[in-house]
């Protein structure tokens, strides 16, 4: 039997359905989850100044959360099933306040690298137990429409998270703006702490090696699995390479943004709060496949204005990459837990750790590319993951 996330009647604002308030909750737990993660991003071009690197360095050392995130997310599908989904993500929101606050004092690119990768574990963590609970606690009729919320705290963390760094780099420091995000990690403890309250513990098993592997062998047997899991790691692959090295293409001539007009970049994930929601509502209607197909085409379609030499059609690109990625996204991640058989947590776990993989490899080719061939090389290599990303989709379950 399956509870749906929800605040206990005491928390519940008056005048909202329960629904709502369930979104609400999932979305919030997702932004303070993964502020971190995007946070770095809008500060980029400072940071390298501050470390006197090339882009695709600084690039790759704020890009290492995923690392740390990959390896978490395939840790947690291996052993999640033995963990207290609520106890797991608050324990993991509090240690990650550590090395968020550690960074306002990294002494060189190594260490600031290192403390990244320390984020991401405890990032991913706490992500993967959440997509665990919400698959193992929402029915059928409910999965949808929660990744959908999930993902859309994802897209808020994008915006929010960047602005709220690029504001406080701006009058108060670099190293004053990781303390701030420690705070907000701290919030999202308090939150899950108090807002999961039919976070119920799974019905034990034995701690026997063997079932774990047999878990994870039936799911890498299952082709609509890999095929959720090349998807993701396709998708963060683009968007990586989309939104890590625009920063410093906005950076110089002939745009020439200051920290503060690049923190104000991020706006264009305003579209996609709206957009990402729907993806819930539109996968019952066309089905996942044409679902996907749908998400990467608007995103392939704002591949060619971020060539652009004016500001408005680059912002008009960015929107519509970013728009498109999300709503893939979710889809994706919403097929994960429809095409497990068993262990929704085990191939949660296993698909987060292919996406942060994407992401990682994102960082360090197309960071390559764009350090040796320019901004243009850069465009084709994200535009070839969301090629891929099509094709590989062809293997979801949909109405054609």
């Amino acid at each position: 039997m399956t509870a749906s996330p929800a605040l206990g009647p005491a928390e519940r604002p008056a005048g909202l359905s329960p629904q709502r308030v369930r979104s609400l909750l999932i979305g919030l737990i997702a932004f303070l989850t993964l502020a971190d993660l995007f946070a770095a991003q809008a500060i980029l071009p400072a940071l390298a100044r501050a470390y006197a690197v090339a882009p695709a360095a600084m690039g790759l050392a704020v890009n290492a959360c995923t690392c740390g995130m990959a390896a978490a997310s395939l840790g947690v599908a291996v052993a999640g099933r033995r963990l207290d989904r609520r106890r797991g993500i608050v324990a993991s929101l509090v240690l990650l306040t550590l090395p968020t606050a550690l960074l306002c004092a990294a002494p060189d690119l190594t260490a600031f690298a290192l403390l990244r990768v320390a984020q991401g574990l405890c990032m991913a963590s706490a992500f993967t137990l959440t997509l665990a609970y919400l698959g193992e606690h929402c029915g059928p009729s409910l999965a949808a429409s929660a990744f959908a919320a999930y993902v859309t705290g994802n897209v808020a963390s994008n915006l929010g998270g960047r602005l709220l760094a690029a504001g406080a780099a701006e009058h108060l420091g670099l190293g004053p703006t990781f303390l701030v995000l420690a705070g907000l990690n701290l919030a999202g403890a308090g939150l899950v702490a108090v807002g999961l309250t039919h976070a119920t513990a799974l019905v034990p098993m034995p701690p026997v090696r063997r079932a774990a592997l047999a878990t994870l062998a039936r799911h890498a047997g299952n082709p609509r699995l890999l095929a959720a899991f090349a998807v993701g790691f396709c998708i963060l692959f683009a968007f990586i390479g989309t939104f890590t090295f625009v920063a410093f293409v906005l950076a110089r001539a002939p745009f020439g943004l200051d920290q503060m007009a690049l923190g104000l970049v991020c706006l264009v994930f305003l579209p996609a709060l709206a957009t990402t929601p729907l993806a819930g509502r539109v996968v019952p209607r066309l089905g996942p496949r044409r679902a996907l197909r749908l998400g990467l085409v608007v995103a392939g379609a704002g591949l060619p204005l971020l060539l652009a030499s004016h500001l408005v059609p680059l912002l008009a690109g960015l929107t519509l990459v970013a728009a498109g990625t999300f709503f893939a996204q979710a889809v994706a991640t919403g097929s994960v837990g429809q095409a497990a058989e068993g262990d929704r947590g085990a191939a949660s776990g296993l698909y987060l750790a292919a996406y942060f993989a994407g992401g990682l490899v994102g960082s360090i080719v197309l960071g390559a590319v764009f350090d040796r061939f320019g901004w243009p090389a850069c465009a084709a290599g994200i535009g070839a993951a969301l090629l891929a990303a099509g094709c590989v989709g062809a293997r979801f379950d949909g109405r054609d």
